[in-house]
């Protein structure tokens, strides 16, 4: 059988645990790399050497971007109010979700396992934490993690974060095109979130108050041990783990059943 037909052939969630070891591998060669030589000898002439390695160009273009007071978004919660939360906040099932705009393998998470996080947000069964991060920035150059992760915190102030942040993932480009780093996208994704590109919506997106905060989140994340993105944590336990029993739709069906018993 050909490499083709074989993938071809793999199930969602197996490409879903692949997309998530390519994007911690990243993060890992960007952690350990001593030389531009090394990066060139990686990744080719295709990619851009200073977009990719520490406190290049790219990276100091996003400090400025977000120079500025800390202003997190109406109703964040947590240690610095740094997460999302969404649902019933009384469940007992906790879902902690890191996340990157412009993550493929955040991607794939979302569109795979939305229907199934929002049936169990609408019995009350599930609450969320999202926290918004900007690894593909750092690792590739751009701003579209951060100018996204920004809208989708002005959404929150207009009380349409859930729709916005699911429309982004719906339209998400490939990783390696900055889409996201033009505001003009932005806006155009906000009109499939119906009354929320108003004009207090598009100052908020065009000013970015919220960047200091995104810078914060991504600060923490880099911090924390966490290996990549998504990182999904339900009641403290990470849900990637273990590959051999990957995550599913009924997985976590089962698993907010036992913490809702427990």
């Amino acid at each position: 059988m050909s490499q083709k037909n074989s993938d071809g052939k793999r199930s969602a969630r197996e490409r879903l645990q692949e997309q998530r070891r390519k994007e911690e591998s990243r993060a890992k060669r960007k952690r350990t790399l001593i030389a531009v030589v090394a990066v060139a000898a990686v990744l080719g002439a295709g990619v851009g050497i200073a977009a990719l390695v520490a406190g290049s160009g790219g990276g100091k273009d996003n400090k400025r971007k977000t120079a500025g007071p800390l202003l997190a978004p109406q109703g964040a919660i947590g240690k610095d109010s740094l997460a999302i939360p969404v649902g019933n906040q009384a469940a007992k099932a906790n879902l902690v979700v890191f996340e990157d705009f412009r993550c493929p393998g955040c991607g794939q998470f979302e569109n795979g396992f939305r229907d199934t996080i929002h049936e169990l947000e609408g019995k009350g069964e599930l609450k969320a934490e999202y926290t918004l991060v900007t690894l593909i920035d750092k690792n590739l150059g751009g701003s579209g993690s951060l100018y996204a992760a920004n809208a989708a915190a002005c959404a929150q102030d207009a009380g349409k974060f859930l729709a916005y942040h699911d429309e982004l993932y719906k339209s998400q480009p490939p990783e390696t095109v900055d889409a996201y780093g033009k505001k003009a996208k932005l806006l155009e994704i906000a009109n499939k979130v119906p009354g929320l590109n108003t004009a207090s919506f598009q100052k908020c997106v065009e000013d970015g108050p919220h960047n200091s905060w995104v810078q914060k989140s991504q600060d923490t994340f880099s911090k924390s041990g966490h290996r990549g993105t998504p990182t999904v944590i339900l009641n403290g336990k990470s849900l990637y783990d273990d590959p051999t029993h990957p995550l599913t739709p009924q997985k976590l069906r089962e698993l907010v059943a036992a913490a809702q018993k427990g």
